[in-house]
């Protein structure tokens, strides 16, 4: 099997054009149905006694939907479900099991491609920009990069001799993978459970529950594409009924997770806790948060400086484990950035999705609102200036202005702790410092996630690039910190931000599954003892 991807081309939406003609009709039927979500297990659609309804992030007034929410029994039977079809789905060939994934990727590309990025738009608040590089692009490219880079680990080899035949197999993990992703990526949401079943794995689907409408979608693309019953189990569920039931299993066998760090952690010491329980030691994966960061140096192009700092920080109304979150800026370019991003922020509009000429949306839900609301109000408590932006409205959705602060504090609480929200706080560093203010960027966050160095100076970006060295899994020359994409840029951080196992790549893959030497003796031997002993034993 011999497979070489491309990633996938980005469609414009330009006014007229049939994508927006298309999108813009999806979008209204969208809008104008009451979606009944149900939980898929075993193949099948599984109702609930409880219905949640759902909502748009900017629109949360307007009834999209409502889901069968489930509870713990549903858990234990996705569970049931996904061991049930663990024999038969590892028995197929890798080529038989990634020819559905690839018929999924060309379903999306194709008539599947505008409800996805619709769905996503609607569900998650995101930008018809922002879905199209998520919910189509990005998943495309996870779909036929992941089948790609199967196929070679697959032909990785062991050498054999003239007496001796020598075999790797690749076996999947021995029990089930649960599977607990965000709501933030339509996108990496498909990819932790695909990833492993790619691998003959199955799994138990935990969607983010502000991402369940969109999930939806994903899962029916699956089935359409041919996934067999109980490969991967969605289900919906509390997270705390839900670990009742996964972390105290058996044959719990991997976790793969992107989320909050607090949750990723917690969920770590609590495999630890039961480690006498499994059959084996559980895979753990996960991507978690992010204080991202730019540091500009002296010689920066202001173009690149300034529009790095803006689509970083503000692209998806900053909820990117990846948005810039703090810069360090040297006071020579000040002035003439402080004037750029002021004219841009008075200029960009926050609004509904469905209006084209918006460059934010709503962040995504109360909770997201209050938190990062407060952070904006501990910021003017702490005497942070706030240069613009700052205020929200949730009247009608979850509305916050693009702001940025200003402060000479480098360990300001905006400049340390993630916000997951469009935030922006610049620290101003004395032009002869830029080494010292390397280090301070390397030491302020527990995290290592993304970051970025807009320099024309060559050097100073090398300088910059090994001092920050583990300060950010993904480091960017004179780009902004944000939009990896699949083949190109591998995603994943260290530190807090997690395994680093890097998202459909290879790397991820691997701990998919687990190998088995074996080996074929074409020469055993019919004496037990050795040539040395022939000499009579004299010593």
């Amino acid at each position: 099997m011999d497979y070489t991807p491309k990633n996938e081309a980005v469609l414009l939406y330009k006014q007229g054009s049939p994508e927006r003609v298309a999108l813009e009709k999806m979008l209204d039927e969208l809008y104008a149905e009451e979606r009944e979500i149900f939980m898929h297990i075993d193949g099948k659609k599984v109702a609930s006694s409880r219905q949640v309804d759902i909502y748009p992030p900017h629109k949360h007034q307007h009834k999209i939907g409502c889901c069968h929410y489930g509870d713990g029994g549903h858990v234990a039977q996705a569970i049931q479900a996904a061991l049930d079809a663990k024999q038969a789905w590892a028995s197929l060939s890798l080529a038989e099991r990634s020819a559905i994934f690839l018929r999924a990727a060309d379903l999306l590309s194709k008539e599947w491609r505008i409800k996805m990025v619709a769905a996503t738009m609607i569900g998650q608040s995101k930008s018809v920009m922002q879905a199209e590089l998520d919910a189509a692009c990005q998943l495309i490219d996870y779909l036929r990069f992941s089948v790609a880079y199967a196929v070679q680990i697959y032909q990785e080899k062991v050498a054999s001799t003239s007496t001796v035949h020598n075999v790797l197999e690749y076996r999947p993990l021995e029990g089930f993978v649960f599977a607990i992703t965000p709501f933030n990526f339509t996108s990496i949401a498909v990819n932790l459970a695909f990833a492993p079943a790619l691998m003959g794995n199955t799994v138990v689907w935990k969607p983010a529950d502000s991402q369940i409408y969109a999930a939806s979608f994903c899962m029916e693309l699956l089935e359409k594409a041919g996934l067999p019953k109980g490969v991967i189990n969605l289900v919906f569920s509390d997270g705390e009924e839900a670990g009742e039931q996964i972390f105290n299993h058996q044959d719990f066998a991997g976790l793969h997770f992107t989320g909050s760090t607090k949750v990723f952690q917690q969920l770590w010491k609590l495999t630890s806790q039961k480690l006498d329980v499994y059959k084996n030691y559980p895979r753990i994966v996960g991507e978690t948060g992010g204080k991202d960061f730019v540091i500009a140096h002296p010689s920066a192009n202001m173009d690149k400086l300034s529009i790095s700092l803006i689509r970083g920080a503000f692209e998806f109304q900053g909820q990117k484990c990846s948005a810039a979150s703090r810069a360090y800026i040297p006071k020579s370019l000040w002035a003439s950035l402080k004037e750029r991003l002021i004219q841009a922020l008075e200029m960009m509009k926050v609004g509904a999705v469905e209006d084209f000429s918006c460059f934010m949306n709503a962040v995504i839900d109360k909770k997201a609102f209050e938190k990062i609301t407060h952070y904006i109000k501990i910021a003017k408590e702490e005497g942070v200036t706030c240069i613009a932006g700052g205020k929200a409205d949730a009247s009608k959705g979850y509305f916050i202005e693009p702001t940025i602060f200003l402060t000479d504090d480098p360990m300001a609480t905006t400049m340390v702790e993630e916000i997951f929200g469009p935030v922006l706080t610049i620290y101003l560093y004395d032009d002869e410092d830029f080494e010292e203010t390397l280090s301070l960027v390397n030491n302020t966050s527990i995290y290592g996630l993304t970051g970025a160095i807009i320099s024309e100076d060559k050097e100073a970006a090398e300088r910059a690039q090994k001092s920050l060295m583990y300060a950010a899994g993904n480091f960017y020359v004179n780009d902004k910190p944000t939009g990896g994409v699949i083949g190109q840029q591998p995603f994943g951080g260290a530190r807090a931000s997690g395994t680093n196992d890097k998202a459909g790549s290879i790397w991820n893959l691997m701990r998919w599954v687990s190998p088995r030497s074996i080996k074929h003796n074409l020469a055993t031997p019919t004496d037990w003892s050795y040539p040395y002993m022939s000499d009579g034993g004299k010593g």
